[in-house]
């Protein structure tokens, strides 16, 4: 297993030498643990990839953490100096306000473990802990895509959905913290069971998992028209991905297409629901599959009116995220700028 120290990136811009404040934000999942010093215009310029302790014990999952915080700070003590706080994006259900790690499914090693607190013990600096989108959406405001605008609604596609929304400028967070779960609303109350629990979720229509099943339905039904795919998947029914379908798509296979424009009619469902309720003046894709499906963003758009009582739904820019595989650790040191500024 690769140590810190040997899996340490190391990029120098003038983010270090910057003469506002500098962030160091820490970006936690299932199997790693990254961590990257940000400056107050949203820059990376230190970063660090280490093993995280899943499995471990508390005391273990915590040492992964600061050892990727220490590893990126290099023992630099002028450096040390200039940090102002550490925000950290880690899988939920979690407690923004407290810091404390609920229960996370894909995270074992903690359970009530009050993250926030013992970060802050060590270094004596601020310290805040949220959930991935929730973060992410806040660096955009800040830094990226949003800029400029209010009131942001924000989501990952990948493996999940995952969603954040900002009111004017701030994440919103409902009465408990627990606001924001767009990935779970239903829109099929008979489609598939979710992770979560619930049925006909989003997140079992559009992300990269169900974009794949739904892909492999279609390929047993048209094993003709599904060659392209199975090429680009080692001939395997069972290895196809979302990745090959959008591979298969970008060179053109009409089968591809079709797989996709499901989801994205299933995208624009959602969307005209999360149009209706909040009208945002932005929204903002990141996550590997929006990449895949960024070329349907018009498409998208002109499906709205169908979808979406809201006259001027069209009005309203789909954009994609500024921040791409960074946007954890850019997200982490937002949660901490905001407070600091």
């Amino acid at each position: 297993m690769p140590t810190t120290a040997d899996t340490l990136k190391v990029t120098e811009t003038q983010a270090v030498s910057a003469h506002g404040g500098l962030y160091v934000g820490v970006d936690i999942g299932g199997t790693k643990v990254a961590a990257g010093i940000v400056n107050d215009k949203g820059e990376i310029a230190r970063q660090t990839k280490a093993a995280m302790a899943t499995h471990g014990t508390a005391a273990e999952g915590l040492k992964a953490v600061l050892d990727a915080i220490g590893a990126v700070l290099d023992g630099n003590s002028s450096l040390k100096k200039s940090i102002r706080g550490i925000g950290i994006c880690s899988p939920g259900p979690l407690d923004p306000h407290t810091g404390v790690i609920i229960n996370p499914p894909n995270l074992p090693c903690w359970r009530s473990f009050p993250l926030a607190e013992e970060v802050s013990r060590i270094y004596g600096i601020p310290v805040r802990v949220d959930n991935d989108a929730n973060a992410a959406a806040l660096a955009e405001c800040l830094w990226g895509a949003g800029r400029g605008y209010r009131n942001v609604f924000f989501t990952i596609l990948g493996t999940g959905v995952g969603t954040g929304i900002l009111i004017d400028g701030n994440i919103y967070y409902g009465r408990t913290g627990a606001a924001g779960e767009g990935g779970h609303i239903t829109i099929d109350p008979q489609g598939p069971r979710c992770g979560c629990g619930k049925l006909g979720c989003i997140e079992t229509f559009i992300a990269g998992p169900a974009i794949a099943k739904r892909g492999r339905t279609r390929i047993e039904a048209q094993p003709a028209a599904g060659k392209a795919i199975l090429e680009l998947s080692d001939g395997n029914l069972d290895l196809v991905t979302s990745e090959s379908i959008g591979k298969a798509y970008s060179l053109g296979d009409p089968l591809a297409r079709e797989i996709l424009l499901d989801t994205v009619e299933f995208l624009t469902i959602w969307l005209g629901n999360v149009i209706d309720l909040l009208e945002p003046d932005v929204i903002i894709m990141g996550g590997g599959v929006s990449t895949m499906l960024r070329p349907f963003f018009g498409e998208v758009r002109n499906r709205l009116p169908r979808w979406s009582v809201n006259s001027r739904c069209q009005e309203i820019p789909i954009i994609p995220a500024n921040y791409g595989n960074e946007a954890g650790i850019a997200g982490g040191a937002a949660l901490t700028f905001q407070v600091a500024k």
